[in-house]
């Protein structure tokens, strides 16, 4: 095992951070700064493709204080302190930060930025993850910036985000770009059967209807739930009759991101209140706040509520991602491409959705599925996208 086993199908992106690695060795040691070491990284990569886990991987091999490097070993073992500490999110020099929130804030990224000016507790690196760098605002860009054009002397930054284009151009030129693909649907179906012991059947189904998306092709081998939601999904095509049934589908799909969401939020939500009214003292004789938290009390319900929305819109554009395969496949049998289809177990839905059209009418299809994505991302009231969508999926 090291640090980079979980980083699937990226065998030149960890040739890269391993020669950085190396590097940053050498500058401990006083050398100069050698192997394409530097302070501030941009990791960019699809959904699923793992960019957060590639620099979660790049911190630990940073904080690696294996006795093997004394004897020409590379960092990044995975078994010492320092990598298992930093893969655990335990090690006090590396802070990963995601955020469940629609955007960062100023607020967030000076603290953040306040953080990354102390100097290491271990004597190495302090290193920074911010997962979501895409959702910083422009102020908060702002104030991050001038923290990577004056880093502090042991201080690594490294953003993640979909796509360069996602980060601030003043922020990305200061950056090294780490760019991720997405990896093959072969080497994610190996690794459910290696790590989760998925049975190969499943595995082989799971990584090709998520397109190679590592975290989704799990939940969808381990979770029944994920597999009936998806076949809902694929199932609306042939809902769409007359403009009810596409007002009804549209109702339907919106009703079930919500619900997805409630499922994965409740437990954290429920366990955040719990130890709020614990720390307040709330839970004793009587079970009443103290006066003068109301406003804390408020503060955690205000940011559960923004959680919760962002959690919806995910799961509604994760249900959007599947359609858009249906339709890549009804292409696929209208042009006679020889290649499997991403769903094959719906094949007769896909034949008979095929056969009622044309290439051009799938192609304007997957450009309403496209344009629905990018209104719920403007903000557009998230019914109202899918029931335009809903609409168009059904003209001829």
């Amino acid at each position: 095992m090291t640090v980079w086993d979980d980083l699937v199908g990226q065998d030149r992106v960890i040739a890269q951070l391993r020669s950085a690695a190396v590097g940053a060795r050498g500058v401990l040691a006083g050398e100069e700064s050698s192997g394409g070491m530097t302070h501030a990284w941009l990791f960019t990569g699809p959904p699923g493709s793992g960019r957060a886990t590639a620099a979660r991987a790049f911190a630990a091999a940073l904080q690696c204080v294996s006795p093997d490097l004394s004897l020409g070993g590379e960092p990044g073992c995975g078994h010492c302190d320092g990598c298992h500490t930093s893969l655990t999110g335990t090690h006090a020099d590396v802070d990963v930060v995601s955020t469940e929130l629609l955007s960062i804030g100023v607020k967030e990224t000076r603290d953040l930025v306040r953080r990354a000016a102390l100097s290491p507790a271990g004597g190495r690196w302090q290193v920074i993850v911010l997962e979501d760098a895409d959702r910083l605002t422009e102020g908060a860009g702002n104030v991050l910036l001038k923290a990577i054009e004056e880093p502090a002397p042991r201080t690594v930054w490294m953003l993640c985000a979909p796509s360069v284009e996602d980060a601030l151009p003043t922020i990305r030129s200061r950056c090294r770009h780490v760019a991720l693909r997405t990896p093959p649907v072969a080497a994610v179906a190996d690794m459910l059967m290696r790590r989760d012991g998925i049975d190969p059947e499943m595995a082989s189904y799971a990584a090709r209807a998520t397109g190679g998306n590592i975290d989704r092709a799990r939940r969808l081998a381990t979770d029944e739930q994920a597999r009936s939601r998806r076949a809902e999904v694929l199932g609306l095509p042939l809902q769409l009759g007359d403009i009810g049934s596409c007002m009804a589908a549209a109702q339907r799909l919106v009703d079930a991101a919500a619900a997805d969401a409630k499922e994965i939020t409740a437990e954290l939500d429920a366990r955040e209140t719990e130890e709020l009214r614990n720390a307040l003292g709330a839970n004793g004789p009587g079970g009443r706040l103290p006066s003068g938290t109301a406003g804390v009390v408020k503060e955690l319900e205000n940011r559960q509520k923004k959680r919760a929305t962002r959690t919806q819109r995910d799961c509604l554009d994760l249900a959007l991602v599947d359609l858009t395969a249906f339709y890549r496949d009804v292409l696929t049998v209208q042009l006679g491409a020889p290649v499997p289809l991403d769903n094959e177990q719906v094949r007769p839905s896909v034949d008979r959705v095929a056969r009622a059209g044309t290439p051009e009418d799938t192609l304007r299809r997957i450009e309403a599925i496209l344009a629905c994505r990018e209104a719920i991302d403007a903000n557009v009231a998230p019914l109202l996208a899918v029931e335009a969508m809903a609409l168009t999926l059904r003209a001829g």
